[in-house]
């Protein structure tokens, strides 16, 4: 039974713009659409495909993501608002049943008229996003040329990488991975890509998956070490690289971690905020999610304004491990946490914005 008080809550009390509120019947799935911010632009970001324990956790789940979006466009300056959507799914969801969920999406979109567009996310690929666009004309970064890539991880992994040498510079003095061992959680679409930047240049990697088949042909192919999900908080390592689902880190994980460094992809990695403040009392260095993981949302943000050297996508997704190494600098120079100063830059770029429009 849904808890319809609970959705009422969560809604009241969210800073937000709108929520958008679906129950798609054929599948006993829910549609979330969380639009955050507009002062930017269009509202953009991913559609999440997950089972939840509750209906309601899906939507907070939209609601925290759309938010994050917001502080992620606008800490790369780019012209988009924060939005994210969530498809909310029964356990089990036959291939007909998701390809009729899917459409279903594309449709509710295209009556929003281009409020919100929507692209791949955990549980999604570029093949739904197909399927999506079917249906619709507000899916951005697909790409409309053979030469164009069409999966934005190995960008998510490429700043993610970037991050990563930002953080080792600033915590050991050297951006150099040699000798430093990355433990890589989640071996997807981002963490696959990821595993391999960091053995290229030297580094060890430690990886862990829930799919441990999936993790053993990697390392066997990197020459890698896995470590079970159980074990993974309490392996030594440089870097603690979450590259899955969010709030992996919380007050039972933080303890255990073995890591001087926080880095990963993962979005919403701090299960709430007294985490942060678990954190800063390890004096564990801790690289704000919604800016080291902004490389995929770049990369095929620029595509869907026109950008078309791939040299320039690289370059600015690149861009990310500078970005870090000021906002760590300026962090221990004022005497806060990354995650402050990111902020800061990021409300600093909407309220720019704000002043230019009145």
């Amino acid at each position: 039974m849904t808890d319809t008080g609970a959705f009422f809550s969560l809604v009241e009390e969210w800073e937000g713009s709108s929520v958008v509120v679906r129950h798609d019947r054929p599948t006993g799935s829910w549609i979330f659409i969380a639009l955050h911010d507009h002062t930017l632009g269009r509202p953009v970001g991913g559609c999440r495909l997950k089972s939840y324990r509750r209906p309601e956790d899906g939507l907070q789940d939209a609601l925290r993501l759309a938010e994050g979006m917001t502080l992620k466009w606008a800490a790369m300056d780019l012209p988009f608002g924060g939005g994210k959507s969530v498809l909310a799914v029964p356990p089990r969801l036959s291939r007909t049943a998701r390809t009729g969920l899917l459409h279903r999406f594309g449709e509710l979109l295209e009556t929003l008229d281009g409020v919100y567009g929507t692209g791949a996310d955990l549980g999604t690929t570029v093949e739904d996003m197909r399927t999506i666009a079917a249906r619709t004309r507000w899916v951005v970064g697909l790409p409309d040329g053979l030469d164009l890539p069409s999966d934005p991880g190995p960008y998510t992994a490429l700043g993610v990488w970037e991050g990563i040498k930002a953080a080792l510079a600033h915590r050991f003095g050297s951006h150099d991975p040699a000798g430093r061992r990355v433990l890589v959680q989640g071996v997807g679409n981002v963490g696959d890509p990821l595993a391999r930047m960091v053995v290229a240049e030297g580094g060890q990697v430690l990886l862990t998956d829930t799919d441990q088949d999936k993790a053993f042909a990697l390392a066997v192919e990197l020459g890698a070490t896995v470590v079970t999900p159980e074990e993974a908080y309490d392996a030594p390592c440089a870097v603690y690289a979450p590259c899955a689902v969010g709030a992996t880190l919380n007050p039972n994980t933080i303890p255990r971690l073995r890591s001087v460094i926080v880095a990963g992809s993962a979005n919403n990695q701090l299960a709430d905020d007294s985490c942060l403040g678990l954190l800063e009392e390890r004096d564990i260095l801790y690289a704000p999610d919604y800016v080291i993981n902004g490389g995929g949302a770049m990369a095929f943000g620029l595509l869907h304004l026109g950008e078309r050297d791939l040299d320039v996508l690289d370059e600015r997704v690149r861009g990310i491990g500078a970005v870090l190494g000021e906002i760590f600098q300026e962090a221990e120079a004022r005497g806060e946490s990354p995650v402050e100063g990111a902020r800061r830059r990021a409300l600093a770029t909407l309220d720019r914005a704000r002043q230019g429009s009145d």
